[in-house]
């Protein structure tokens, strides 16, 4: 019969829920079953071969369902206060390379319907140089995600909450920044998004600007859980993105 375990929210005093507490979650669990069966659980998870979305969660869940160690309420419990914790962390799977164009600007385009994907209607100089067209003003869209560098493993697994206290580092790319007036930066962790809006003016001078490569023209911005504080001048609440994008566009 499955056993009686204190409320998924009380969890160590924690109103959310990342990686790390449900690993540890699912280990004391673990610790109900049987000896045997918690050895046969071990040797299968150290052999498991995880394939989206067949992982060692889900695994682990099934064998704890399985050996009536947890009710399916139980589980639906768990899984709402790990989904609720982390509504953003399914972005952690697009590919990088096409993040920010995937995900990053109809997400713009959703926040501010002015904003629109540029054609030589729009500007007749128009051939692929910047992201979006916002009444008169060329805007870059860069995102990116926070992952744990300390951490080994998958993208998703290194994924951080906005309040953690763990090493990150999320690096802006492929910044040419004479070909637009505005860039939105986007920050991405599992429970929150942060846009920054920068003047071209503004990108020039960063003192984090750096060239991405010898003797190239693009360059990047690192943002990470040491100067993350300096970018607060440029940070902008998603009501205000199209009206500061418009202000600092202006700004040529």
């Amino acid at each position: 019969m499955a056993k009686s375990f204190p409320p998924i929210e009380r969890y160590k005093g924690e109103t959310k829920m990342d990686l790390k507490q449900l690993r540890q979650y699912l280990e004391n669990l673990s610790e109900n079953l049987k000896p045997k069966n918690h050895q046969l659980l071990t040797a299968r998870l150290g052999s498991l071969k995880s394939v989206f979305p067949f992982n060692e969660y889900e695994y682990i869940l099934m064998f704890l369902r399985d050996k009536e160690i947890i009710t399916f309420q139980q589980y639906e419990e768990l899984r709402k206060k790990y989904v609720s914790s982390n509504p953003y962390l399914e972005l952690y799977g697009i590919a990088p390379r096409t993040f920010g164009e995937i995900w990053g600007h109809p997400h713009v385009m959703d926040i501010d319907n002015r904003f629109k994907k540029p054609n030589k209607e729009l500007d007749s100089t128009y051939e692929g140089q910047y992201d979006l067209w916002f009444e008169g003003i060329k805007v870059e869209i860069k995102a990116c995600r926070a992952i744990n560098t300390k951490k080994r493993g998958n993208i998703m697994e290194k994924a951080l909450r906005y309040d953690s206290d763990e090493p990150f580092w999320m690096n802006y790319q492929q910044i040419k920044a004479d070909m637009a007036d505005a860039f939105v930066f986007i920050g991405v962790w599992v429970d929150k998004i942060v846009y920054w809006v920068m003047s071209k003016k503004e990108i020039k001078k960063n003192r984090y600007l750096s060239p991405q490569h010898r003797g190239g023209i693009e360059y990047q911005i690192g943002i990470t859980h040491k100067n993350i504080s300096e970018f607060d001048v440029y940070k902008v609440e998603p009501n205000k993105l199209g009206d500061v994008v418009l202000k600092k566009g202006k700004r040529r």
